[in-house]
C-alpha cells in the first residue's frame, strides 16, 4: 500500500514537472491514489486467516460482531496511517496548500469520512470475496459501487477546499450519514456472511 502511494505520487510529481496541478485535478489525483493504495490493503482483510486455515477456529472462538469490529478498527487505523503518509507525500512532491486553519480541519474531516466509508465497505466486501477464485478482480468490481457515494462528495469537497472555496455542509452531512448507514448495514450483513465464509 505504502509503496504504491510513494511510487504513484512520485511519478505524478515527475509527470507534472513538480508544478502544483489545478485544484480539481489535485483533488482527483489525491483521491485516486488514496483509493487504489487502500484497495491493495483492504482487500486482504481476511487473507491471512483464509491462507492459514484459521477461519474455522476464529468462527468458533469469536462472535461475528467481535470479528467485524476488530477488522473494521484495524482497517480504519491502517487507512488513517496511509492517509497521513499520502498527504505528507502530496505536500512534499506536489506542494498543495490550504487557505487557513478552518479549511485544514474541514479537509481532515473529509479525508476521515472518506476512509471511514472505505474501511466499512472494504471489510464487508473482503468477507464476501474471501472464498472467490479471482479475489482481486471481484473485490474491485464490488467495492467501487459501494464507496462511490462517499468517494464523489469527498472528491468535490476536496476540490472546493483546494480552490479556497467554502465547502458544502450538506455534502459533509451526507458523507457522515452514508458512512453510518454503511457501517451499520455492513455490521448487520456480516452476521450472515461470517457463517458462510
Amino acid at each position: 500500500m505504502f509503496m504504491f502511494s510513494l511510487t504513484a505520487i512520485a511519478a505524478l510529481s515527475f509527470a507534472l514537472r513538480c508544478a502544483p496541478p489545478e485544484p480539481q485535478v489535485a483533488a482527483g489525483l489525491l483521491w485516486v491514489v488514496l483509493f487504489f493504495s487502500a484497495e491493495a490493503g483492504v482487500g486482504r482483510a481476511f487473507y491471512e486467516e483464509a491462507a492459514s486455515g484459521t477461519l474455522l477456529a476464529l468462527r468458533i472462538y469469536a462472535g461475528a460482531q467481535a470479528v467485524f469490529v476488530g477488522k473494521f478498527c484495524y482497517t480504519l487505523f491502517m487507512l488513517v496511517a496511509l492517509a497521513v503518509f499520502d498527504l505528507a507525500l502530496f505536500q512534499v512532491f506536489l506542494g498543495f496548500s490550504l487557505a487557513d486553519f478552518f479549511a485544514a480541519m474541514v479537509f481532515l474531516l473529509v479525508v476521515f469520512l472518506g476512509i471511514w466509508g472505505l474501511a466499512a465497505a472494504g471489510v464487508i466486501v473482503s468477507a464476501l470475496t474471501v472464498g472467490a477464485g479471482a479475489k482481486s478482480g471481484l473485490f474491485s468490481v464490488l467495492l467501487l459501487p459501494v464507496v462511490l457515494p462517499v468517494f464523489l462528495p469527498a472528491l468535490n469537497l476536496t476540490g472546493e477546499l483546494f480552490s479556497s472555496l467554502l465547502p458544502s455542509s450538506s455534502l459533509l452531512g451526507a458523507m457522515a450519514l452514508y458512512d453510518m448507514i454503511l457501517t451499520l448495514g455492513a455490521s448487520w450483513l456480516f452476521d450472515f456472511v461470517w457463517q458462510e465464509i
